[in-house]
């Protein structure tokens, strides 16, 4: 099938290269020639495991294209997939002015039966609005389709290899069989196609991320309960998850949630609940939660080393907002930094992807380690903030050794609180009483 994917970000990079991976003529359109240029090369502007190894197959077999004509890329499509931004407004609302303007550019090109795909997060009504400016230049047959993506950074490729379902939002059996047909080839075994009306598929992706938005704060507010009472987080977590009605997953407690899509669309539902006059407490409840999470943090260090924190130097592991990515976009090792600096503390900081990005956000005010020891050198304590792998199992007597006092503020609660305290430590994490 052709296809053609608008927007070459996380989100539409992903898809257009594991679109061509099951036989699709796919053209990716961007309007940043360099970034075309170097994607060309199979040179990747972001860190997503397999993706790159991905481009380079499906550019090298000639399935996959990238152009920045995009009327050229609509003409030879049967199916246009919109994957560009959607920001947050200074409201909070999703900022519209690319989805809209993309949907403008589709409309002056399109010269027969389309099947237009929102495959980025917009809000409920998106579609009609995509139709509404369509139509205004074209007064053909085409649908639009809600198609919300459900990818985790860091694990994209693989979510969209293997999907757990594919929504697909659409009124027209047309553009639904044809939208079957696309993602077929990713069912092996089962379909997992979850169709529906076009606005429940939009409501769909902001009410899953708000779901697992309030699951990180309740287990960080449970844990800053453990902690005050005496309790383990830990423990609590397992005795709860244990309980197959609650499951596993998204009650880790730690620095709370950031990235690209949590906090911009918990704050784009709550915009939706209040224009619509709806409740929105639990909403507004989980978004205080993780600000505040990451401010308990910062205390945490205040109430060791005082107010001043000149003289003092911090070795960070991790900067990005979680592990198997570069994307610092809301990450709490910002929040953080930010305070140590504003405090008068020096920060040294090593994180395996995220420099690039780093430097852009602090240039020269922290300094780049290139190593996880390096960081460590003539540290007064270490602070753990994003969970890379390479950091489960350190040289513990290494870090006692070149830190000058042995102290450790694990945000991410990588480590066994008692087994630190034998090795030395003054370990201080979320949700244990130190």
């Amino acid at each position: 099938m052709k296809i053609c994917v608008i927007g070459t970000g996380y989100v539409g990079l992903v898809a257009g290269t594991c679109l061509a991976d099951m036989g699709n003529e796919v053209i990716c359109v961007d309007n940043d020639l360099k970034k075309l240029e170097m994607l060309e090369k199979g040179i990747v502007p972001i860190y997503e495991p397999g993706l790159e190894e991905l481009i380079k197959a499906n550019v090298m077999e000639g399935r996959l294209k990238f152009s920045s004509d995009l009327a050229e890329a609509v003409k030879k499509s049967l199916v246009c997939f919109i994957a560009v931004g959607t920001p947050q407004s200074e409201d909070g609302s999703a900022d519209m002015q690319f989805v809209m303007n993309v949907a403008e550019s589709i409309g002056k090109a399109i010269n027969g039966y389309k099947v237009i795909v929102d495959k980025s997060t917009v809000p409920v009504g998106t579609a009609d609005k995509v139709k509404a400016a369509i139509s205004k230049h074209y007064d053909g047959e085409f649908d639009v389709v809600s198609n919300p993506e459900f990818l985790k950074q860091g694990a994209a490729v693989d979510d969209f290899l293997k999907p757990d379902r594919v929504v697909i939002g659409s009124d027209s059996p047309r553009a639904t069989a044809i939208m079957q047909e696309v993602y077929a080839p990713f069912f092996r075994t089962a379909s997992r196609f979850v169709i529906m009306d076009v606005k429940s598929a939009e409501m769909t992706k902001y009410a899953a991320n708000s779901f697992l938005a309030i699951k990180i704060s309740y287990a960080n507010e449970i844990a800053n309960i453990c902690e005050a009472v005496g309790a383990d987080a830990e423990m609590v977590r397992i005795g709860m998850c244990s309980d197959k009605r609650i499951g596993s997953q998204f009650l880790f407690p730690g620095l709370g949630y950031g990235g690209s899509c949590f906090p911009k669309d918990v704050k784009a539902l709550l915009k939706t609940a209040k224009d619509n006059n709806c409740g929105y407490r639990l909403i507004e409840s989980a978004d205080e939660v993780n600000k505040e999470q990451r401010v308990i943090f910062i205390n945490k260090i205040l109430h060791k080393y005082g107010q001043n924190l000149s003289g003092k130097t911090f070795a960070v592991w991790g900067l990005t907002f979680k592990p198997k990515t570069n994307d610092m976009r809301m990450s709490p090792a910002i929040t953080i930094i930010n305070a140590l600096l504003e405090h008068g503390g020096k920060v040294q900081a090593y994180d395996p992807k995220g420099f690039e990005q780093a430097k852009t956000i602090w240039k020269d005010k922290i300094t780049y380690a290139k190593s996880s020891y390096e960081a460590l050198e003539g540290a007064d304590c270490m602070l753990l903030l994003t969970e890379w792998n390479e950091f489960r199992r350190p040289d513990f007597d290494k870090i006692k050794d070149m830190l000058k006092t042995p102290v450790i503020f694990d945000g991410r609660n990588q480590y066994d609180a008692e087994r630190m305290k034998q090795r030395g430590f003054e370990y201080i994490c979320v949700g244990r009483k130190y």
